[in-house]
């Protein structure tokens, strides 16, 4: 029979002693760790986009939770690779490797599988160095939780050397045009009183260069003269108007009854819009988008400003929860409040795009956001009103007017501080008569023609001001 074992002080079985305590809160923790509730299943993931443009590719994952992700950066050869919490393998998100188009400018293919439970990682595969975003987006609009990676060009696109590239405007086709017709509204301006910054000028005149195949000129420093009077130098002033088709990518716009997206419609009319201003002299076009992807409402203004826009046309269809609104709209900025209760809920529907279209702010420039929001001009208002009323005048001669005066609100893509900007609603797509026109080519040229001559009746009475070039 073996001996019974001498009782130690610190024995678990003896009263009071810490190693006994020490057990029973080891016995209890396992107690709780088996009636404790087993993890949520995996999150699903419910659709998969892909959006490439010129200046980001943006991959959605739509969701049915907040999911979270951790990613780095590989080089040689360059490659994203991101791992998500939470989420279990399923075709949908499989579905992504065939989402990835071979013009995408940015990923060349991208890799999904299960690196461990419950963790999938996706390896995109890169054409070039990206600086990536990734963030996520509360539900909205219909969407669920969304997961997004927004991947940006280490070196971001340059708006005119973009359209340069494009071809999108030849000064040879432009001085044929303007000496065809001495009476256009775009004609050359005075040399301007206000000096331009010496590497501006260079930027301009290296352009000119290029695309008439000549030498860049050289400065001519003014000699003195004494009673003789040199001859004047011949100025072209180039007139670059910024055009937005609103929404875009994961923003589709107003829907309509028959399925037409705002998104679609306006675009089709600022690229009908755009081949027709083009045909006038002197007269460069951007786009802020050329293409099915979302661009952010600030973004947008500064596309705008990079480039020296003149003049800032956004373009939407209107919507409104009874079917039996219509008409066509021009609204500017107001800094004094909406001009009407039908225009502040507009203004505000508008600018919920960056939730829909999905910004990314917490990355957004602060002090941008002040110039943008905050130093909007009384003088830019004034000349935006001027060019509203012309292009709503010519409008009214297609279609029935909304409203026979020019509208404000707080437009947030309006809010550049120095350049007159408009937002036509070309008419309202939740009227399905409405719909049906927008719809039709015929009344899409229509309403770029009624622009086009609302644009040139407005530079007619007020001609466009220095930011010339010598030739």
């Amino acid at each position: 029979m073996p001996r019974p074992s001498r009782l130690h002080p610190l024995d678990p079985l003896i009263p009071g002693s810490p190693r006994r305590r020490t057990l029973l809160k080891a016995g209890g923790t396992l107690l709780l760790s088996v009636i404790a509730p087993l993890p949520a299943s995996a999150a699903q993931i419910l659709a998969v986009r892909v959006w490439p443009a010129p200046d980001y590719t943006r991959v959605t994952l739509e969701n049915d939770s907040d999911l979270k992700a951790q990613h780095f950066l590989v080089p040689d050869p360059p490659r994203l690779v991101v791992d998500i919490d939470g989420l279990g393998l399923n075709n949908t998100l499989k579905s992504l490797v065939a989402k990835v188009e071979p013009n995408d400018p940015y990923i060349k293919q991208v890799r999904v599988g299960q690196n461990r439970p419950n963790v999938v990682r996706l390896v995109f595969d890169l054409k070039e160095d990206v600086k990536p975003q990734v963030f996520t987006l509360a539900p909205v609009a219909g969407y669920q939780h969304r997961l997004i990676f927004d991947l940006y060009p280490t070196k971001p696109v340059d708006p005119i050397a973009a359209m340069i590239e494009k071809g999108d405007w030849k000064l040879d086709g432009a001085a044929a045009a303007d000496s065809a017709n001495p009476a256009s509204p775009l004609p050359a301006t005075p040399p301007a009183q206000t000096e331009v910054a010496p590497d501006a000028i260079a930027k301009l005149e290296s352009e000119m260069s290029a695309l008439n195949g000549t030498p860049p000129p050289q400065p001519v420093q003014p000699t003195p003269s004494k009673g003789v009077k040199q001859p004047s130098q011949k100025v072209v002033r180039m007139v670059t108007i910024a055009l937005d088709p609103g929404h875009g990518g994961e923003d589709p716009g107003a829907i309509g009854a028959t399925g037409a997206r705002e998104k679609d419609i306006v675009l089709a009319v600022a690229k009908r819009l755009k081949d027709k201003l083009e045909q006038l002299p002197n007269t460069r076009v951007m786009l802020t988008r050329d293409g099915d992807y979302f661009v952010p409402l600030g973004q947008r203004v500064q596309k705008a400003r990079k480039v020296q826009a003149d003049l800032f046309v956004s373009i939407h269809a209107d919507a409104f929860v009874s079917p039996t609104a219509r008409g066509s709209s021009v609204f500017v900025l107001s800094e004094k409040g909406a001009s009407s209760s039908a225009a502040r809920w507009l203004a505000n529907d508008q600018n919920k795009a960056d939730l829909i279209g999905g910004a990314n702010f917490a990355v957004q420039d602060k002090q941008i956001a002040s110039v943008l929001f905050d130093l909007s001009t009384t003088a830019q208002i004034n000349d935006s009103l001027k060019l509203g009323k012309a292009v709503l005048t010519e409008i009214g001669g297609i279609n029935r007017l909304h409203k026979n005066a020019v509208e404000q609100a707080g437009f947030a893509v309006l809010k550049a501080p120095d350049i007159p900007s408009i937002l036509v609603e070309t008419a309202f797509i939740s009227n399905p008569e409405e719909e049906a026109k927008l719809r039709d080519d015929g009344y899409q040229n229509q309403l770029a023609d009624a622009i086009t001559k609302g644009i040139k009746r407005y530079f007619a009475d007020n001609p466009p001001m220095a930011k010339s070039r010598l030739t």
